[in-house]
């Protein structure tokens, strides 16, 4: 007897709220464990999606790109709101074809729709940065109800923010040029003190420069003289045409964010996360 209740304890099986003499034995739908399905593990709160699945274990990757082992019981997982059993997937006879990515590196979900959009909001300086943003990081922005919005240029900072009264639920994350020591951006950025807001940033005086050269085939940005607009000269030197053709093409030639410093990713990423962060 007392080996039978030795056998039900805690760690045997998930419970069954249901059926707390254990006299039944639950039963949960199978649902193979394919790269790319959504899952949540019951009990930690883990969501994520599935990389692989591999001696009694799921492999599941979460929104930051951090991967984790999850043992396979019985009712261990939530897919789409329901409960169920992992299972590993069969064989394919033909070629295994790796989970696609999306241009900031997370793991694609076909046909996924977009969130309805959060009350928290990411603002940045200017068309080029909101498109840039867009080109990389969309899918994740949509998949997570993130809308960005131009400040048009960071001076009224202080004043959008008033506006925008950002509490738990209603975050506000900048990202801003060339916030480096002693720089307009630099102190424009002390000035804001809230808890609820987040600014970040990269080195370079254009968001253009964030843009790794090499796409473009030279080794390095040019130097452009004070007091001279930077995307202008830019142009000019290089001898590409007029700053918003150039723009196109440059911005085209970003394929994912490896392209890109990693300044600007790191900026961008701590950004998304701290807007879609709960409230507590």
């Amino acid at each position: 007897m007392a080996d039978s209740i030795y056998r039900r304890g805690i760690l045997s099986e998930p419970l069954d709220l249901d059926d707390p003499q254990g006299k039944r034995a639950p039963t949960f739908p199978k649902v193979a464990a394919r790269p790319g399905l959504e899952i949540e593990q019951r009990g930690s709160g883990r969501r994520g999606v599935v990389i692989s699945v591999a001696k009694g274990f799921v492999t599941m990757r979460d929104r930051n790109g951090r991967d984790s082992q999850q043992r396979l019981v019985d009712g261990g997982f939530t897919v789409k709101g329901q409960r169920v059993t992992l299972v590993p997937p069969k064989p394919n006879t033909g070629s295994a074809k790796p989970p696609t990515r999306t241009a900031s590196g997370s793991v694609a979900i076909a046909n996924a729709p977009a969130r309805m959009a959060r009350a928290s909001r990411i603002l940045v300086e200017g068309l080029h940065d909101a498109e840039l943003v867009e080109h990389v990081w969309g899918d994740d922005l949509r998949a997570e109800g993130v809308v960005v919005e131009m400040l048009d240029g960071a001076d009224h900072l202080a004043e959008t923010v008033s506006r925008f009264q950002p509490r738990p639920n209603r975050r506000l994350g900048v990202l801003l040029d060339h916030l480096v020591d002693g720089s307009k951006e630099s102190r424009i950025a002390a000035e804001i003190d809230d808890p609820f807001v987040l600014i970040t940033g990269h080195d370079f005086i254009d968001i253009w420069a964030a843009i790794k050269p090499s796409l473009i085939g030279v080794h390095a940005w040019p130097e452009i003289p004070r007091g001279e607009d930077w995307k202008t000269g830019v142009c000019r030197q290089l001898g590409v045409g007029d700053p918003p053709a150039f723009w196109k093409r440059l911005r085209n030639s970003v394929g994912s964010f490896a392209d890109l410093d990693p300044s600007l990713v790191g900026a961008v990423e701590q950004l998304i996360d701290f807007v879609t962060a709960p409230a507590e």
